[in-house]
Protein backbone atom coordinates (compact mmCIF):
# COMPACT_ATOMS: atom_id res chain seq x y z
CA UNK A 1 0.00 0.00 0.00
CA UNK A 2 0.91 3.00 -0.95
CA UNK A 3 1.18 5.57 2.07
CA UNK A 4 3.19 8.77 0.33
CA UNK A 5 4.23 9.49 -2.80
CA UNK A 6 7.72 11.30 -4.36
CA UNK A 7 7.73 13.71 -7.16
CA UNK A 8 10.49 14.32 -9.73
CA UNK A 9 10.43 18.13 -10.65
CA UNK A 10 11.97 19.07 -13.89
CA UNK A 11 9.36 17.10 -16.81
CA UNK A 12 7.38 15.51 -14.30
CA UNK A 13 5.84 18.54 -12.09
CA UNK A 14 6.75 21.67 -14.40
CA UNK A 15 7.85 21.71 -18.21
CA UNK A 16 10.99 22.89 -17.59
CA UNK A 17 13.00 20.60 -19.46
CA UNK A 18 12.88 23.04 -23.02
CA UNK A 19 14.05 25.29 -20.70
CA UNK A 20 16.75 23.99 -19.00
CA UNK A 21 18.34 22.90 -23.02
CA UNK A 22 17.87 26.32 -24.28
CA UNK A 23 19.82 27.67 -21.33
CA UNK A 24 22.63 25.27 -21.73
CA UNK A 25 22.97 26.37 -25.57
CA UNK A 26 22.83 29.74 -24.62
CA UNK A 27 25.45 29.86 -22.24
CA UNK A 28 28.07 27.38 -24.23
CA UNK A 29 27.05 29.72 -27.50
CA UNK A 30 30.27 31.71 -26.79
CA UNK A 31 32.26 28.60 -26.83
CA UNK A 32 31.07 27.79 -30.50
CA UNK A 33 29.66 24.23 -29.22
CA UNK A 34 26.54 23.04 -30.40
CA UNK A 35 24.62 21.02 -28.00
CA UNK A 36 24.02 17.67 -30.27
CA UNK A 37 19.88 16.52 -29.42
CA UNK A 38 21.39 12.55 -28.79
CA UNK A 39 24.11 13.74 -26.53
CA UNK A 40 21.63 15.93 -24.69
CA UNK A 41 18.92 13.02 -24.09
CA UNK A 42 21.60 11.36 -21.92
CA UNK A 43 21.63 14.35 -19.66
CA UNK A 44 18.34 14.71 -18.54
CA UNK A 45 17.43 13.86 -14.80
CA UNK A 46 21.36 13.72 -13.55
CA UNK A 47 22.62 16.85 -11.21
CA UNK A 48 24.67 20.19 -12.52
CA UNK A 49 28.02 18.90 -11.76
CA UNK A 50 27.21 16.02 -14.26
CA UNK A 51 26.40 18.06 -17.11
CA UNK A 52 28.91 20.20 -16.61
CA UNK A 53 31.46 17.78 -16.35
CA UNK A 54 30.16 16.36 -19.68
CA UNK A 55 30.17 19.33 -21.36
CA UNK A 56 34.02 20.46 -19.98
CA UNK A 57 35.11 17.13 -21.07
CA UNK A 58 33.98 18.38 -25.03
CA UNK A 59 34.27 22.49 -24.45
CA UNK A 60 37.89 23.67 -24.99
CA UNK A 61 37.92 26.51 -22.17
CA UNK A 62 35.35 26.12 -20.39
CA UNK A 63 35.02 27.75 -16.88
CA UNK A 64 34.61 25.95 -13.47
CA UNK A 65 31.62 24.87 -11.97
CA UNK A 66 30.90 27.70 -9.99
CA UNK A 67 31.57 30.79 -12.36
CA UNK A 68 29.68 28.67 -14.83
CA UNK A 69 26.84 28.22 -12.73
CA UNK A 70 26.55 32.15 -12.83
CA UNK A 71 25.92 32.35 -16.18
CA UNK A 72 23.73 29.74 -16.94
CA UNK A 73 21.18 30.20 -14.04
CA UNK A 74 20.99 33.66 -15.19
CA UNK A 75 19.74 32.39 -18.47
CA UNK A 76 17.82 29.55 -17.07
CA UNK A 77 15.95 31.85 -14.11
CA UNK A 78 15.19 34.38 -16.65
CA UNK A 79 13.28 31.51 -18.64
CA UNK A 80 11.42 30.32 -15.20
CA UNK A 81 10.45 33.40 -14.47
CA UNK A 82 9.01 34.23 -18.14
CA UNK A 83 7.84 30.94 -19.50
CA UNK A 84 7.88 27.95 -17.37
CA UNK A 85 4.34 26.21 -17.20
CA UNK A 86 3.18 22.97 -14.67
CA UNK A 87 1.91 20.35 -16.74
CA UNK A 88 -1.42 20.14 -15.21
CA UNK A 89 -2.16 16.77 -14.51
CA UNK A 90 0.68 16.41 -12.22
CA UNK A 91 -1.40 19.26 -10.17
CA UNK A 92 -4.72 17.42 -10.27
CA UNK A 93 -2.53 14.40 -8.83
CA UNK A 94 -0.94 16.47 -6.38
CA UNK A 95 -4.38 17.62 -4.98
CA UNK A 96 -6.02 14.46 -4.87
CA UNK A 97 -3.46 12.83 -3.43
CA UNK A 98 -3.05 15.33 -0.18
CA UNK A 99 -6.95 15.11 -0.35
CA UNK A 100 -6.43 11.52 0.02
CA UNK A 101 -4.20 12.32 3.21
CA UNK A 102 -0.85 10.73 1.36
CA UNK A 103 2.26 12.14 2.29
CA UNK A 104 4.24 13.97 -0.74
CA UNK A 105 7.58 15.11 -1.21
CA UNK A 106 9.31 16.57 -4.13
CA UNK A 107 13.25 14.95 -5.08
CA UNK A 108 14.80 16.83 -7.91
CA UNK A 109 18.61 16.60 -9.24
CA UNK A 110 18.28 20.45 -9.43
CA UNK A 111 20.49 22.45 -7.12
CA UNK A 112 18.47 24.44 -4.55
CA UNK A 113 18.27 27.64 -5.95
CA UNK A 114 16.51 26.31 -9.09
CA UNK A 115 14.45 24.16 -7.33
CA UNK A 116 13.09 26.55 -5.13
CA UNK A 117 12.62 29.10 -8.06
CA UNK A 118 10.75 26.59 -9.94
CA UNK A 119 8.25 25.91 -7.03
CA UNK A 120 7.64 28.71 -6.26
CA UNK A 121 6.90 29.85 -10.70
CA UNK A 122 4.94 26.87 -10.16
CA UNK A 123 2.79 27.82 -7.99
CA UNK A 124 3.58 25.08 -5.71
CA UNK A 125 6.49 26.54 -2.78
CA UNK A 126 4.26 25.38 -0.31
CA UNK A 127 2.52 22.39 -1.85
CA UNK A 128 5.42 19.85 -0.19
CA UNK A 129 6.49 19.29 3.33
CA UNK A 130 9.39 17.89 2.40
CA UNK A 131 12.21 18.48 -0.77
CA UNK A 132 15.38 17.60 -1.54
CA UNK A 133 17.57 18.83 -3.91
CA UNK A 134 20.53 17.72 -5.87
CA UNK A 135 23.15 19.37 -4.00
CA UNK A 136 21.47 18.36 -1.19
CA UNK A 137 23.04 14.38 -1.09
CA UNK A 138 26.67 13.23 -2.25
CA UNK A 139 25.12 10.52 -5.24
CA UNK A 140 22.58 12.01 -7.62
CA UNK A 141 20.58 9.75 -10.07
CA UNK A 142 20.37 7.13 -10.96
CA UNK A 143 21.75 6.61 -7.01
CA UNK A 144 18.56 6.03 -4.66
CA UNK A 145 20.37 9.20 -2.37
CA UNK A 146 17.79 11.81 -2.62
CA UNK A 147 14.71 9.09 -2.71
CA UNK A 148 15.45 7.53 0.15
CA UNK A 149 16.51 11.16 2.07
CA UNK A 150 12.67 12.16 1.44
CA UNK A 151 11.37 8.92 2.42
CA UNK A 152 12.85 9.37 5.96
CA UNK A 153 11.96 12.72 6.76
CA UNK A 154 8.51 12.38 5.50
CA UNK A 155 9.04 9.10 8.29
CA UNK A 156 7.56 6.55 6.08
CA UNK A 157 9.91 3.13 4.62
CA UNK A 158 10.78 2.83 0.84
CA UNK A 159 8.68 0.20 0.57
CA UNK A 160 5.65 2.15 1.04
CA UNK A 161 6.40 5.27 -1.55
CA UNK A 162 6.13 5.66 -5.05
CA UNK A 163 8.11 7.81 -7.05
CA UNK A 164 7.12 9.38 -10.06
CA UNK A 165 9.67 10.32 -12.48
CA UNK A 166 10.24 11.09 -16.53
CA UNK A 167 13.97 10.14 -17.04
CA UNK A 168 15.99 7.02 -17.24
CA UNK A 169 18.30 8.07 -14.32
CA UNK A 170 14.82 9.07 -12.28
CA UNK A 171 13.66 5.64 -12.69
CA UNK A 172 16.67 3.64 -12.08
CA UNK A 173 17.15 5.39 -8.86
CA UNK A 174 13.37 4.81 -7.62
CA UNK A 175 13.84 1.10 -8.21
CA UNK A 176 17.18 1.37 -6.18
CA UNK A 177 15.36 2.81 -3.33
CA UNK A 178 13.21 0.05 -3.29
CA UNK A 179 9.79 2.05 -3.98
CA UNK A 180 7.17 1.38 -6.67
CA UNK A 181 8.50 3.58 -9.05
CA UNK A 182 6.25 5.24 -11.60
CA UNK A 183 6.97 6.53 -15.52
CA UNK A 184 5.79 9.43 -16.59
CA UNK A 185 6.35 9.55 -20.64
CA UNK A 186 6.30 12.96 -21.37
CA UNK A 187 8.54 13.11 -24.24
CA UNK A 188 8.40 9.09 -25.51
CA UNK A 189 11.83 8.68 -23.53
CA UNK A 190 12.01 5.25 -23.17
CA UNK A 191 11.29 4.41 -19.39
CA UNK A 192 12.64 1.05 -18.99
CA UNK A 193 12.37 -0.80 -15.67
CA UNK A 194 9.35 1.11 -14.18
CA UNK A 195 6.50 -0.72 -12.48
CA UNK A 196 3.88 1.31 -14.65
CA UNK A 197 4.68 3.79 -17.44
CA UNK A 198 1.82 6.24 -18.21
CA UNK A 199 0.76 9.00 -20.72
CA UNK A 200 -0.81 10.96 -17.94
CA UNK A 201 -0.71 11.20 -14.43
CA UNK A 202 -3.63 10.82 -12.28
CA UNK A 203 -3.62 9.68 -8.32
CA UNK A 204 -5.66 6.70 -8.84
CA UNK A 205 -3.15 5.14 -11.68
CA UNK A 206 -0.26 6.09 -9.00
CA UNK A 207 -1.45 4.21 -6.02
CA UNK A 208 -1.91 1.61 -8.21
CA UNK A 209 0.99 1.04 -8.86
CA UNK A 210 1.31 -0.20 -5.59
CA UNK A 211 -1.20 -2.87 -5.65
Amino acid sequence: MIRAVIFDCDGTLVDSEPLARRAWERSLAPYGYTIDEAEYATLIGLQYLKVHGFFADRVPGLVAPEPFWATYSDALFTLIDTELEPFDDALDTLRDLRALRVAVAVASSSPRARLDRTLRRAGLADAFPVSVAGDEVAHGKPAPDMFVRAAERLGVEPAACAVIEDSPPGVAAGLAAGMRTVGIARDGVALDGAHVVLGRLSARDVLDAGA
